[in-house]
């Protein structure tokens, strides 16, 4: 049973890369929530199982790799917003959810904006609004990948 509770954070951590490179029909393939952001946070906020920056740095690289993104994009994205909720995670832990919502849309808006300022200077040219549909569909998702997680979790933890 040990064994199997030290798969459970690389496993949901490979499903979130997986659901990022899935195909989506294109009206709602901007909608797409950054998932690998996602559950590192839930990771950090419940366990602190991502400490150091390390890992989040080695994530972002690959997943730049299996997105075509600039290397180091999400490399840099991922390590900033796993600094900020690591800083601020004995708050955040105790928030209601409605209160952790906000605050994991402010951290992904965030890395939105660094985004931004990395897409500037390679001179890709200015995304349009719909650059900003990620994080507002994070925060919808956020209560419900919460309580999935959480409830996955405890049961891998009571080995039910």
């Amino acid at each position: 049973m040990r064994r199997a509770r030290r798969w459970l954070l690389p496993l949901t951590l490979l499903l979130a890369m997986l659901l990022t490179i899935v195909p989506l029909p294109q009206p709602i393939a901007p909608w797409r929530p950054h998932w690998l952001a996602l559950v590192m946070i839930y990771w950090q906020i419940e366990t602190r199982a991502l400490r150091g920056l390390g890992q989040p740095f080695a994530l972002g690289l690959v997943l730049d790799l299996l997105t075509g993104a600039l290397l180091g994009q999400h490399a840099l994205g991922l390590v900033i917003i796993n600094f900020l909720v690591g800083r601020f995670r004995n708050r955040i832990r105790f928030f209601p959810i409605w209160q952790q919502t906000l605050i994991i849309g402010a951290v992904l808006f965030n890395d939105r904006i660094v985004n931004l300022w990395i897409v500037g200077l390679v001179e890709r040219g200015w995304p349009g609004w719909n650059w900003w549909l990620p994080p507002l569909t994070a925060m919808l998702l956020w209560p419900w990948l919460y309580l999935a997680m959480d409830r996955m979790r405890l049961a891998w933890r009571t080995g039910r």
